[in-house]
C-alpha cells in the first residue's frame, strides 16, 4: 500500500485549523464512530455465521465455514479498522485523489491512470491462484458491506475532508500503484543519467559503483543532456513526499533445527517500509475450509503476506530486480495519412502515439479532461518539446498477474517446499526474497519476481527506436533459489543475493551490505537459538560503518590534538547506536558531514555541488579505510584534514541543536519516530526516542534525524509450536482515532517488546477480548 499520507499532510496542513474546542468536538465525534467489536451484525452476502475473535492486541481471528464467508469477513473486518486508509489507497491507485484533495493532485492522478493495467483480463485473473477472482469478489463485497453500514457516519477523517466512502469494484485489489514504490529503477536510471552527463561514465562507475561491476553503457547517439527527475513527470511524485531516495529495507532469516534450542527451524521476518499512522501492515488470522493462516499483509488485499499456516512459515524482503526502463522516444508529427497529431519513431518508421481521453474529477473545480498517451513501451510520462522527445516508462506492471502482493493467496496455502515453489512462481511484483521453513525441518529461499531479459544493462535511459527491447522474461526455474543449505542458515537484507557464478542479469543496485553482514556474523557465532534470541537480533543496533570509521576519526582527532569531551567518548565506544548514548549522536552527525567532503575530493566537485548531497557510503568507507591516496598527495594528512573538518562541523551543529553540553547529546533526543496523523495534531501519538540507524539490523533510517522507515511489523515463527510465535506492530491495528487499538502497540514497539501470535483455537480463546458474530441476513 503506497504511503499517500505524507502527501495528504503536505497538501492539506489542516493541523493548524483546529481550536481547542473544535479539537475536543472532533475527538468526541470520532469516539462515537468507532467500529463494533462485539455483538452480532447481520449482513447480506454471507452463507453462514462467521465468528470474529479479536485478541487483546487487536488482531482479528476469523472463523468461517466457507471460503466466500472467510474473505467477505476479512474485507469487512479490515474496513472496520482501516476504512479511511483503504479509501485513500483506492483513490491513489485509481487516480481519484483530486476529487477529495483538490487540484494539487491532478498530475498524480493522471499518472495513476497511465499506470493502470489495460491488458487482457482473462490472462490477468488466471495468473494468480485459480480461485483468486472469487476470493477478491468476496473480499470486496465485505468491504462494501461495511461501507454501506457507515456511509452516512463514516470514520471521522471523511467528515473532516467532506466526502463519503465509495463502494469498491472487484478491480481495486488489481491496481499497480501498490508496488510502484518498490520498483524504483526508473528513478535510478534518471539519477545515473544526470551523473554521467556531469562526470562521465567512467567516473560514475568508479564513484557510484554497481554490483556486479561492469562498464556503463550509455548509447552513443543518445543525448543525455537535460535528463533529470522532471523527465519522469508525476512518476517521481508518486513515490511519496521525498521521492528521490528510498530508505526502505527489510531483513529476514531462517535457521535449521540443528541451530535452535527446539530442534526445529525458526523464521524471522522484519519487512521495512514507511512508519505511519495508520500502520501500513494489518495482522489477520484466517480460518476456513483449506485455510488456517496468520500474519500481516496490507489491509486492501486479501490473504497474508508474511506469516505461517499449519505446515509452513514464510517471510519476505525486497530483492529489487530491475523491472522498469526509461525510453527516450523521438517524437514528431505523424505522416498525413496517419491522421494522428503525434507519432514516435520505432523500427524505422513513424508509429502513432496511442491516446486515451480521460476525465479527472477535481474538488472545487470543473473536471479536468486529460489525454493519456502511450507508445509501444508504455505511458509517456513527460514531453521535452524543445528537443522533440518524450519519456516513456516500461514497467512489468503492464503484464498480467502483477498486482502487488496478490500472489500471496497461493503462498498462504502451500504445505511443503514443492507447493511453496509453485506458489512462488506466481509471484511477479514486487520482487521478493521469500524465505521458508516447515514443520518437517526444511528451510529454503527463492528470489521471486518477473524479471525482464535485456541485451543491455538497464542502468541508463535508452532510445525507443526499437534497438532496445525486452526479450521476454526469465523463466521462474532460473530464479536464484536454495533449499536446506549445508550451513543451515539463510538470511537476506536487500543486499546482493546473487549466488556465486550466477549468470542471469537481475539487478545492479542493492542496499548496503551492513545489515546482512551483521545478521550473518551473529547467526554464525553460536547455536541454540530461541524466539527470545531472535527478538534481540531484530533489534540489534550494532553499526558496522561505525566500527570501520570511528577508529580513523579518533586517530585523526588525536593526531591533530583536537580537545573535545567527545573524543574519549568515541574512543571507548562499542559501536552500538543506543538511544541513550552520546557517541552515536556524534558519529551520525560526523558521517553526515564527512560523506560530502570525501566526495568533493573524489569527483572534484565544487563545495555545495552534487557531491555534497549525492554520495555512496561504501565508497566513503572504502576510501577512508583502504584507499586514502585518492584524497590527496599526502593520504593520511588529507584524510585527517577531512575527518577533523567534518568533526568540527558536526559538533557545531550538535551544539546549536542540542545545547553546548555534550553530556546532553543523547542519540534518542535527535533520533525519534513521529507518529503524526495526516489531518490533525489532536490525533497524533507520542514520538518515541529511537536507537539504531539505516545501517543497523534495527533499521531506523529516515529524513533528517528522524526515523521515517523501518520495521513497523515484525514476526518470529516457531515451527516446533506455532503458539510460541510472536509479533510486533505499530502503532495499532485500528486506524480510527479514539479506538483502544489505535495506539496500543506503540509502547511495546518502542521498547522492542512483542506480543504472542496466538494460533491454536485454545490459545486464541485465552487471548480473546471481543467476539463479534457476522450472520447472514
Amino acid at each position: 500500500m503506497p504511503n499517500v499520507m505524507p502527501a495528504v499532510l503536505a497538501a492539506l496542513s489542516l493541523a493548524t485549523l483546529w481550536s481547542p474546542a473544535a479539537a475536543q468536538d472532533y475527538r468526541a465525534e470520532a469516539a462515537k464512530r468507532l467500529t463494533l467489536l462485539e455483538g452480532t451484525v447481520e449482513l447480506a452476502g454471507l452463507d453462514s455465521t462467521v465468528e470474529v475473535r479479536r485478541d487483546r492486541w487487536g488482531v482479528p481471528h476469523i472463523y468461517a465455514k466457507t471460503s466466500n464467508d472467510l474473505f467477505f469477513a476479512q474485507g469487512y473486518v479490515a474496513a472496520s479498522d482501516r476504512l479511511w486508509q483503504m479509501e485513500m489507497w483506492r483513490r491513489q491507485g485509481e487516480g481519484l485523489l483530486s476529487e477529495v484533495l483538490g487540484p494539487e493532485f491532478v498530475e498524480r492522478d493522471r499518472f495513476a491512470r497511465l499506470l493502470k493495467y489495460r491488458g487482457d483480463m482473462t490472462a490477468e485473473w488466471t495468473s494468480y491462484a485459480p480461485d483468486t477472482r472469487a476470493i477478491v469478489r468476496a473480499f470486496v463485497a465485505g468491504v462494501n458491506a461495511y461501507v454501506g453500514q457507515v456511509k452516512r457516519r463514516p470514520p471521522i477523517e471523511f467528515t473532516m475532508l467532506g466526502f463519503e466512502p465509495a463502494l469498491w469494484g472487484d478491480e481495486v485489489p488489481l491496481q499497480r500503484m501498490a508496488a510502484l514504490s518498490m520498483t524504483g529503477n526508473a528513478l535510478g536510471e534518471i539519477a545515473r543519467a544526470a551523473r554521467v552527463t556531469a562526470l562521465g561514465a567512467d567516473r560514475v562507475r568508479r564513484y557510484y559503483p554497481i554490483d556486479p561491476d561492469r562498464p556503463l553503457d550509455p548509447v552513443a547517439d543518445l543525448d543525455l543532456t537535460g535528463i533529470g527527475f522532471p523527465s519522469l513527470g508525476a512518476a517521481a511524485q508518486s513515490y511519496g513526499a521525498v521521492p528521490y531516495k528510498r530508505l526502505e529495507g527489510s531483513n529476514n532469516w531462517v535457521v535449521a533445527g540443528r541451530h535452535t534450542a527446539s530442534g526445529k527451524p525458526l523464521l524471522a521476518n522484519d519487512p521495512h517500509r514507511t512508519i505511519a499512522v495508520p500502520s501500513l501492515r494489518y495482522l489477520t488470522h484466517l480460518v476456513g475450509p483449506g485455510w488456517n493462516v496468520i500474519g500481516a499483509g496490507e489491509p486492501g488485499v486479501p490473504g497474508v503476506a508474511g506469516g505461517h499456516n499449519e505446515r509452513i512459515a514464510f517471510g519476505f524482503t525486497i530483492v529489487g530486480m530491475d523491472q522498469q526502463d526509461v525510453y527516450v522516444e523521438r517524437l514528431g508529427p505523424c505522416p498525413a495519412s496517419a491522421g494522428r497529431a503525434r507519432c514516435y519513431w520505432h523500427n524505422d518508421r513513424w508509429e502513432p502515439v496511442r491516446t486515451v481521453m480521460d476525465t479527472i474529477p477535481v474538488k472545487g473545480e470543473r473536471p479536468r479532461i486529460v489525454t493519456l498517451e502511450f507508445t509501444h513501451h508504455g505511458p509517456l510520462v513527460s514531453i521535452d518539446s524543445a528537443r522533440g522527445r518524450g519519456f516513456a516508462i516500461r514497467f512489468v506492471g503492464s503484464e498480467p498477474g502483477t498486482a502487488g502482493y496478490l500472489a500471496q493467496i497461493s503462498i498462504n496455502r502451500a504445505t511443503d517446499w514443492a507447493s511453496f515453489l509453485q506458489a512462488a512462481y506466481r509471484w511477479k511484483l514486487p520482487t521478493e526474497n521469500l524465505v521458508y521453513a516447515d514443520v518437517d525441518g526444511n528451510i529454503g529461499w527463492i528470489a521471486a519476481g518477473l524479471n525482464p531479459i535485456r541485451s543491455w544493462t538497464g542502468l541508463l535511459p535508452v532510445p525507443g527506436d526499437g534497438r532496445f527491447e525486452w526479450e521476454g522474461f526469465l523463466p521462474f526455474s532460473k530464479l536464484p533459489q536454495l533449499m536446506n543449505p549445508p550451513s543451515g542458515v539463510i538470511a537476506t537484507a536487500n543486499h546482493n543475493i546473487l549466488p556465486e557464478g550466477y549468470r542471469e542479469q537481475l539487478n545492479y543496485e542493492w542496499a548496503t551490505p551492513y545489515r546482512y553482514d551483521r545478521v550473518m556474523r551473529v547467526l554464525s557465532g553460536r547455536g541454540g537459538w530461541t524466539v527470545k534470541d531472535f527478538e534481540r537480533l531484530q533489534h540489534d543496533e550494532y553499526s558496522i560503518p561505525a566500527e570501520e570509521l570511528t577508529p580513523i576519526l579518533v586517530a585523526a582527532l588525536r593526531r591533530r590534538n583536537v580537545a573535545h569531551p567527545t573524543v574519549d567518548t568515541l574512543a571507548g565506544w562499542d559501536y552500538v547506536m543506543r538511544r541513550d548514548a552520546v557517541a552515536p549522536t556524534v558519529f551520525a552527525a560526523w558521517l553526515r558531514q564527512v560523506g560530502p567532503l570525501v566526495y568533493d575530493r573524489l569527483v572534484e566537485d565544487r563545495p555545495g555541488g552534487r557531491g555534497r548531497r549525492d554520495w555512496d557510503l561504501p565508497t566513503v568507507i572504502s576510501t577512508l579505510t583502504r584507499t586514502p591516496e585518492q584524497l590527496g598527495a599526502s593520504p593520511i594528512a588529507s584524510r585527517d584534514s577531512i575527518a577533523v573538518s567534518a568533526f568540527r562541523a558536526a559538533v557545531a551543529e550538535l551544539a546549536d541543536t542540542l545545547g553546548a553540553a555534550p553530556s546532553g547529546w543523547r542519540w534518542g533526543r535527535l533520533h525519534t519516530t513521529p507518529f503524526r496523523h495526516p489531518l490533525a495534531t489532536m490525533f497524533d501519538l507520542e514520538a518515541p526516542a529511537r536507537g539504531g540507524d539505516e545501517n543497523t539490523v534495527n533499521m531506523t533510517g529516515g529524513a533528517g534525524w528522524m526515523q521515517t522507515a523501518g520495521g513497523s511489523y515484525r514476526g518470529i515463527f516457531d515451527t516446533s509450536d506455532w503458539d510460541k510465535s510472536v509479533a510486533t506492530s505499530v502503532p495499532g491495528q485500528s486506524g480510527q482515532p479514539g479506538s483502544q487499538y489505535y495506539g496500543n502497540l506503540l509502547p511495546l514497539w518502542a521498547e522492542g517488546r512483542y506480543f504472542p501470535l496466538a494460533f491454536s483455537r485454545e490459545a486464541v480463546e485465552r487471548e480473546t477480548a471481543h467476539v463479534l458474530l457476522l450472520k447472514p441476513r
